[in-house]
């Protein structure tokens, strides 16, 4: 399922990461790379705040979508 689909608190593991190979790059430099760990924190307006690696992430609807769990 979508990143974009997770409750606030919940943690799961990083199955695909999708989108443009560009896209790709960018979401693996934060991150987000197949295996790892995320926890969404809150959902605003359409972005999704998370902790992945460590680090505190805000990323927006269309970039969460791309990101399978």
């Amino acid at each position: 399922m979508p990143l974009t689909m997770m409750n606030p608190g919940e943690e799961k593991v990083i199955k695909k990461v999708g989108g443009k190979e560009e896209t790709k790059r960018f979401l693996e430099s934060i991150g987000f790379v197949i295996g790892g760990m995320v926890t969404v924190i809150s959902k605003i307006q359409g972005n999704v705040i998370v902790n992945v690696k460590d680090s505190r992430v805000a990323i927006g609807e269309d970039m969460a979508r791309k990101i399978l769990v």
